[in-house]
Parts: C-alpha cells; sequence; structure tokens
C-alpha cells in the first residue's frame, strides 16, 4: 500500500491550480484520499490522484523511512 503526504499533495495542487473540486471530478472520492492519507491505498489509485493533479507520483507519495 502507498500513502499521500499531505503537504507534497497540498504543494502539488497549488503549484497546478487545482482545487479539491477538480480531483472530485476526476472520480476521486473523499473517502478514498482519506485513505491514502491515513491508510494507504493500491499503486493504481496514487496514479489516479497524480493524474488528476497533473503532476509525477513521486511528487506526492509519502517519504517512508
Amino acid at each position: 500500500m502507498m500513502k499521500l503526504d499531505r503537504k507534497k499533495y497540498e504543494l502539488a495542487m497549488a503549484r497546478t491550480c487545482k482545487r479539491p473540486a477538480d480531483i472530485k471530478e476526476a472520480g476521486i472520492s473523499g473517502c478514498t484520499l482519506s485513505a491514502a492519507f491515513k491508510n494507504g491505498v493500491r499503486p493504481a489509485t496514487i496514479g489516479r490522484i497524480a493524474n488528476a493533479i497533473g503532476c509525477d507520483v513521486t511528487e506526492i507519495l509519502l517519504d517512508e523511512e
């Protein structure tokens, strides 16, 4: 499972001038985003989120130690 980094996600959203409504319109639910921050989601889901933002997946992933 892969997790999103909240700060990186917000920076990518700002850099691409995206709004939360844009992500929702792309078919990403609030529940899915919440799971991506807390528990992690499948790589394909992270890819869909990155595509909706218009960034590379590596820009929004949580750096796990």
